[in-house]
């Protein structure tokens, strides 16, 4: 069987967005690996065991994993997917690269010294920022993107609403 247009690339975007999800995961279960990479008042609740961070974090790694899983979603199927699923795989696709994006040139620029940080920022996290979490968001929404592009055709060649139907 021949690859769906944009298969490859849905599961990139698959496994991108599940590994993010296990860090949530991981930290929403208290565990505090890579929580100085973050930073600020997020790691020290995260240290302290906060629930109401915990709780939100939870929330995040169900967020992600349904991101992740509507790439495939849209893509895999052998029947056409429903117009939500795929407006709410465009909606994640747009929503993580302009997220990813910004904040990943933002860093970059941080990074730089266009933008000057606060004298008492965390620099460390800071670059973890820019360099890996940021850029993670906006690879994950730019292969969710290129998967919805590429899949695009098969979408719109088994549409119903482009099929004709003869009566006789």
């Amino acid at each position: 069987m021949a690859d769906r247009p944009g298969s490859r690339l849905a599961w990139a975007a698959f496994v991108a967005g599940l590994a993010y999800a296990v860090v949530s995961v991981a930290w929403a279960l208290g565990t505090t690996w890579a929580l100085d990479t973050v930073g600020g008042s997020l790691e020290r609740a995260g240290r302290a065991g906060n629930s109401a961070l915990a709780l939100i974090v939870w929330f995040s790694a169900l967020l992600k994993l349904t991101a992740a899983g509507l790439g495939l979603a849209v893509v895999l199927p052998s029947l056409p997917p429903r117009r939500l699923v795929v407006v709410a795989a465009w909606t994640a696709a747009v929503v993580l690269t302009v997220y990813g994006g910004a904040l990943t040139l933002g860093g970059l620029l941080v990074q730089a010294d266009v933008i000057h940080a606060s004298p008492d920022a965390d620099h460390r996290a800071l670059a973890w920022h820019a360099y890996f979490w940021d850029p993670w968001f906006l690879g994950w929404g730019l292969l969710l993107t290129a998967a919805l592009w590429r899949s695009r055709s098969r979408r719109s060649s088994t549409s119903p609403e482009r099929s004709t139907v003869r009566v006789r």
